[in-house]
């Protein structure tokens, strides 16, 4: 099986991109990991430190590499912005295949630091391990938003290809116009699809765009086009999750068998991933 620096060098190549989806249970995973293997994309499950809590990080480990070993398929795992060493270093250790460090709201100085220890520690634990770094601030969490998050900022060209050269970072997440979340109401900003392009052009490495839920299918595109190999997607599968959750209970209000219960859950989240990567893989 190809590793997962293969397949993002392939994505990069091809102008397709990863569909990158994160979980909080066995629901989120199975919604995913089915959608993924019916169209025969490679898949990257990651889990916030919030998620990872919940989840426990040698549990999620365990069931990804489980899914893949057992089909013999390419999914895989990441431990989704680390905001500290320590946060990122446990995540190598439990044996995660990528990791991110997420510097986003200190200095650019103080962000280059850390990420280089991060970058040095991975790569001396395993040497395949992919390690992602991110500069710009675009909001913290994946939920429904009255108006975009105060401080959210965008990332300069010259800023990004100081951080890559710096740190040795494999990924480059930046600041284009993405927002974590999705906005009620009303569309998400547009990207900046230049800033995008230049900035892959000056860094030399393949781009994640993080808080894809609710971008618009036109600037997911050309964001592809333009040196974007990873996209996030979080809060449309929250969404989706209790919307389901909430119309079951409704329609079967007696109904308390969990998996009986979830059924409906996994087949939107199912419906949803399918839906984004398509798009992504340009099916």
């Amino acid at each position: 099986m190809k590793t997962l620096k293969q397949i993002i060098k392939e994505a990069n190549e091809n102008k397709i991109a990863i569909g990158h989806f994160n979980i909080s249970n066995i629901e989120g995973l199975w919604g995913i990991f089915d959608a993924a293997r019916e169209l025969n994309v490679p898949v990257i499950i990651g889990l916030s430190e919030g998620e990872r809590d919940f989840v426990g990080s040698r549990q999620a480990v365990a069931l990804v590499k489980s899914l893949r070993d057992e089909f013999d398929f390419p999914i895989f795992i990441n431990a989704d912005h680390c905001r500290s060493f320590d946060s990122l270093k446990e995540a190598v250790d439990t044996g995660f295949d990528a990791v991110i460090f997420d510097g986003a709201k200190l200095s650019i100085e103080e962000n280059i630091e850390i990420t280089k220890k991060c970058v040095e520690y991975a790569k001396d634990v395993n040497p395949e391990i992919v390690v992602e770094g991110e500069l710009g601030y675009i909001g913290g969490s994946s939920i429904m938003l009255d108006e975009v998050p105060e401080g959210v900022e965008m990332t300069t060209v010259g800023d990004a290809e100081r951080f890559v050269k710096e740190t040795g970072v494999d990924l480059f997440s930046p600041a284009v116009g993405n927002i974590h979340g999705m906005l009620k109401g009303s569309k998400n900003p547009d990207l900046n699809i230049r800033r995008i392009q230049e900035i892959r052009e000056k860094t030399g490495v393949p781009l994640v765009l993080h808080g894809g839920s609710g971008v618009s299918d036109e600037d997911f595109v050309s964001a592809i086009h333009s040196g974007i190999s990873i996209i996030h997607i979080n809060t449309e599968i929250r969404k989706a999750y209790r919307e389901a959750l909430e119309k079951f209970l409704r329609e079967n209000p007696e109904e308390i068998t969990p998996y009986k219960i979830n059924k409906e859950v996994v087949n939107s989240i199912k419906k949803i991933v399918i839906g984004r990567l398509k798009l992504f893989s340009s099916i």
